[in-house]
């Protein structure tokens, strides 16, 4: 420390022990009202992490709080798709950007909600996609109990924008069953802790297939370990989803809100009472 220090670090270039440590995290839009931020992780791609997302929202709606969804997997969002969003206009003023509803009152931000064609690939660098998901933090004026962030997979810029950016109480980290589970959760967890983010638990997608004859369940990418994995790391297993054709059809179909299973409910319950807002 330097012998004349006043503790004032903001005019000081000195790298001492007593220094603190800049925040990154952007303030939200001075309309929003925001309770709690759950990122939802994965490391990575393709094992279901926007299905999750999705029934999460829908599950915590369910419960009586008022839920927000913030896609910030630029490049592949697919959230509007699972709710039946499509075509529909984003309005917004000096004051900000107003988040579409679902038919059940989810609000969503989403680039997709941005395009003319749903279909036309986001080719944008890194650092733009970035600046995106800021900008649908604070240029969008949220009201949500919860906002859950659909975050792209891997531990590139766009995750790490989220953790850094955004006051996230918690994160969910989706895998699958396979081999090499261990390793993708290790990925997301590791970050998680760098950056001092608290886990709210493991979800499991495609863990089973359920015979429609016999009821036995059936393991497509053989047996899994996520039990071994959430106990190494001391996560809670907050689910296992199995394939589910009657679910796959809901997204297809943009109706994920009309969902009548119980997968998911265990994993609500828990995020719940870690977040205090179990009644």
């Amino acid at each position: 420390m330097a012998e004349a220090c006043n503790h004032d670090c903001s005019h000081c270039a000195s790298n001492c022990a007593s220094r603190e440590a800049e925040s990154l995290l952007i303030p939200a839009n001075a309309l929003s009202e925001v309770g709690h931020v759950i990122g939802v992780v994965s490391g990575k791609g393709g094992v279901g992490k926007s299905l999750v997302t999705s029934m999460l929202a829908v599950l915590l709606q369910r419960e009586g709080l008022k839920v927000g969804i913030l896609d910030a997997d630029v490049t592949g969002p697919s959230i509007p798709k699972a709710f039946g969003l499509g075509n529909v206009e984003v309005y917004g003023d000096e004051n900000g950007m107003i988040p579409p509803s679902t038919t059940t009152g989810i609000d969503m931000m989403s680039v997709n909600l941005l395009l003319n064609d749903e279909t036309k690939p986001v080719v944008w660098r890194g650092s733009l996609i970035a600046s995106t998901v800021q900008q649908f933090w604070k240029d969008t004026i949220w009201n949500a109990d919860v906002l859950l962030v659909d975050c792209p997979p891997g531990t590139g810029d766009v995750p790490l924008t989220v953790f850094q950016s955004l006051p996230l109480d918690g994160i969910v980290i989706v895998s699958s069953p396979q081999e090499l589970v261990s390793m993708i959760v290790s990925k997301a967890a590791n970050m998680a802790d760098m950056m001092n983010i608290p886990v709210l638990g493991l979800v499991e997608n495609m863990s089973y297939v359920k015979c429609p004859d016999c009821g036995r369940e059936i393991k497509v990418f053989g047996e899994s370990h996520i039990e071994e994995v959430a106990k190494k790391f001391n996560y809670d297993l907050l689910a296992r989803i199995p394939m589910d054709p009657k679910l796959a059809a809901l997204v297809d179909r943009g109706m994920i809100e009309l969902m009548e299973n119980d997968y998911m409910d265990g994993a609500v319950r828990t995020i719940l009472q870690k977040l205090d807002l179990a009644k």
